[in-house]
């Protein structure tokens, strides 16, 4: 899932991002509604979450223009204002779901998924290809009897390349997918994990390379 903060507290923004990221987030953080409509023009994103107090650009008119730019975009509203009519106001505005500072990351990171899987219902949690199984809820990955751990960013490239079920994904796509905006398109952060991922996944070969168009899961041989 890409995610974009819109979050004015700069420490708290930071803090956000670097713990989503440990989840396997690709995450842009930002710090005014003007640039996170700008962001959102440019790039497409799964969830924002979005401060309400924002200053300048409120955040309930982030609201209403994000929706009308990407319909398709869940947002998730932040705010130090929790009571009932506080949530009710916030929900009527369009947002999918609305939490209250402070808050847990664990709660987080589960109404983050919720909104996910509530945007894609035909998105199964629990993946299989051959004798590979990833349940994307627990974020844990079997072959065959034996469990494997993967890195966040490597759980994001299998779940990507297990949901393409066999097609080709490109370098390009599965950067645009599973990296944050600045991570530099000549970097080989992607080809370096396809070849953790690989060696990790094991034998029989299962993470297959596909001569200048990316990579794809076949039938282990």
């Amino acid at each position: 899932m890409r995610v974009l903060i819109v979050e004015d507290e700069r420490p708290l923004a930071a803090m956000l991002a670097k713990g989503l990221r440990r989840e396997g987030f690709a995450v842009d953080a930002v710090h005014d509604g003007e640039t996170a409509l700008q962001r959102l023009t440019d790039t497409g994103y799964d969830t924002m979450l979005l401060d309400r107090d924002l200053p300048g650009l409120h955040g309930d008119d982030v609201c209403r223009r994000a929706l009308a730019l990407d319909p398709d975009c869940r947002i998730l509203m932040l705010t130090a204002a929790g009571t009932l009519d506080d949530k009710v106001s916030g929900l009527e505005l369009g947002a999918d779901d609305y939490l209250a500072k402070p808050f847990d990351l664990p709660e987080l990171v589960a109404r983050l998924r919720a909104l996910y899987r509530r945007a894609a219902p035909a998105a199964e949690p629990v993946l299989t290809f051959a004798d590979l199984v990833l349940d994307t809820n627990r974020r844990t990955v079997r072959r065959g009897d034996r469990s494997i751990h993967l890195t966040g960013k490597e759980l994001a490239v299998l779940e990507l390349l297990m949901r393409a079920d066999g097609a080709v994904r490109s370098q390009e796509y599965l950067r645009e997918k599973a990296w944050d905006a600045g991570t530099d398109p000549l970097t080989n952060a992607v080809r370096i994990t396809i070849s953790t991922l690989r060696r990790k996944l094991g034998d029989p070969p299962i993470l297959h390379t596909a001569v200048n168009a990316g990579y794809r899961l076949g039938d282990p041989r």
